[in-house]
């Protein structure tokens, strides 16, 4: 499970990119976190539209955003306050725990969380 900053690593080649490219033909990211990462696009000056074709020709699986990520990602918020996790990066657990997947990350703020499944930091 990729949250945005690990898929923004491998776009932009930044450290710990071969993690992602590890995991890259079994890996999945949530509607929410690709919206983040086209979001970055967009506000870089770029077309999100190019940059989500290029995301769709990878073998990245992209999940929509369901009602059940949504409770699970509420669920969340009570033990991610206090360590500034966003929408997203809960969205982003939410699906890891659903499918009980490791998430995949380079926000250290996510070493603090007690989650039911690995987190793995891509920049150690």
């Amino acid at each position: 499970m990729l949250d945005a900053s690990a898929l923004l690593a491998f776009l932009f080649r930044e450290p710990g990119h071969d993690y992602v490219v590890a995991v890259m033909d079994d890996c999945c990211i949530s509607t929410v976190n690709l919206s983040e990462v086209l979001g970055r696009f967009a506000r870089d000056g770029h077309d999100p539209r190019k940059a989500a074709r290029r995301i769709g020709a990878s073998p990245i699986e992209t999940v929509p955003f369901i009602e059940e990520h949504a409770s699970l990602a509420a669920a969340l918020l009570p033990q991610t306050m206090a360590h500034g996790l966003s929408l997203g990066d809960r969205a982003c657990l939410a699906l890891a725990i659903q499918r009980q997947v490791p998430a995949m990350t380079a926000d250290r703020a996510w070493n603090a969380v007690d989650v039911p499944v690995p987190i793995v930091q891509i920049r150690g």
